[in-house]
């Protein structure tokens, strides 16, 4: 079974679109998008397991700079 979450994110401002840029490079990555609000970008996620979500926001999304904050939120059901 697959998990897929959304992945909130504060960035540095005037550096959302090299962020976001490079984010489409993951494999793990489904959407990419930049946002108003209280975040400044989302990405949708899918991995084989909480083990491996868990490597990517460790080992991948923290090393990139100009990211100071995540929220994950976990897909439970999905309906389109």
């Amino acid at each position: 079974m697959s998990i897929e979450a959304y992945i909130m994110m504060n960035i540095k401002s005037g550096s959302e679109d090299q962020v976001c840029e490079r984010l489409t490079d993951y494999q793990e990555v489904e959407e990419v998008a930049v946002i108003y609000g209280e975040y400044d970008a989302v990405i949708k996620v899918k991995t084989a397991d909480m083990k491996t979500l868990d490597t990517f926001i460790i080992e991948k999304l923290r090393a990139i700079p100009n990211i100071f904050l995540t929220a994950t939120m976990l897909i439970a059901k999905q309906y389109k």
